[in-house]
């Protein structure tokens, strides 16, 4: 691990403006969880290290009248251990309660959850990958069991985050906190894809950080399902996963938002599943047609084939729970 300086921030401006004046040399800490890592692979190598866990005012769940809001340094574990979020949040307490180890969610921030950087063993290791603007993406002729299905032009890099595949189901929001001001994003448009910029994974400048995540209230009639495989069960990353969030009324589907984690560089969202089964009753006829919509895209790679009928299996199973 290569020496840097640590700067404990102790208000939002002031991890601002240390960031700034960084340009672009500086990395955001919180749980550390996958930063450590990145540090210690020589993944990341930062000239200053901007501890945020000094930032008490980010550490909270509060329900207003339009949703719940979510402090970016609220671990995985106080999460899931929420009440409001057992009970009108399953799927987001579904993707939290298969999400790592107990001890890594109790460490583990939301926010941290979110910007985590895929664990792709070319762009992590002694690799000149394209992500780390070298002429390849090694994962195309190399060894690609876990690599991208949906998604993968030119990098075939999966996003790792369970929450934020959950998140982006939930039609949740970040709130971003920078030099030039605050903005909130739809989480859904705060993830890029390699198609639009090979370097990054999300739309965060060097001088900004997510400082909230917003989730509205669901419909009355909403049922959400989160389903995943992992290689360990005790903990792991997906292989895939499938998240479902469903407005139901007197048997029919009336409004669905469909997500795929583990298959593709960003949490992705099946428009094509979610318009088989709207304002349809969920058969399982129209269950299966939608699962098979979602992956007819699906570009596999040499080894991880497997990925397609896996992932339709956990849509499957996500659409029949929420069927019920």
């Amino acid at each position: 691990m290569r020496a840097f300086e640590f700067h404990p921030a102790h208000q939002i401006s002031d991890a601002i403006r240390s960031l700034d004046e960084a340009n672009g040399n500086a990395r955001i800490c919180a749980g550390g969880t996958d930063l450590l890592s990145r540090l210690k692979d020589d993944v990341d190598n930062p000239e200053r290290l901007v501890c945020i866990r000094t930032l008490p005012d980010l550490r909270y769940i509060r329900n207003d009248k339009d949703g719940v809001r979510i402090g970016a340094l609220t671990t995985l574990s106080t999460i899931e251990e929420d009440a409001y979020v057992q009970k009108q949040l399953p799927l987001l307490h579904q993707a939290l309660q298969v999400t790592a180890a107990p001890q890594i969610r109790n460490q583990a921030t939301m926010g941290g959850s979110i910007c985590q950087r895929p664990r792709c063993w070319y762009l992590r290791g002694p690799f000149d990958c394209l992500r780390k603007g070298g002429k390849e993406c090694f994962a195309v002729y190399g060894e690609n069991k876990y690599h991208a299905i949906l998604g993968g032009h030119l990098c075939y890099i999966v996003h790792p985050s369970d929450s934020a595949t959950a998140l982006v189901a939930l039609n949740a929001s970040v709130k971003i906190h920078g030099s030039k001001g605050e903005k909130t994003v739809p989480i859904e448009k705060f993830f890029v894809g390699p198609e639009v910029n090979i370097l990054k994974e999300n739309i965060l400048e060097d001088d900004e950080i997510i400082t909230e995540v917003f989730i509205p209230h669901p419909a009355p009639g909403c049922r959400g399902a989160f389903n995943k495989s992992r290689e360990r069960q005790s903990y792991d990353f997906a292989l895939a996963s499938a998240a479902v969030q469903c407005r139901m009324s007197r048997g029919v589907c009336e409004d669905v938002r469909v997500v795929l984690g583990g298959v593709a560089p960003i949490p992705w969202r099946s428009r094509e599943a979610e318009a088989v089964v709207r304002g349809k009753k969920l058969s399982a006829a129209t269950i299966r047609e939608a699962s098979e919509a979602a992956l007819r895209n699906a570009k596999p790679l040499t080894q991880n084939d497997y990925k397609v009928d896996l992932t339709k299996l956990l849509l499957t199973k996500s659409f029949q729970q929420v069927s019920i």
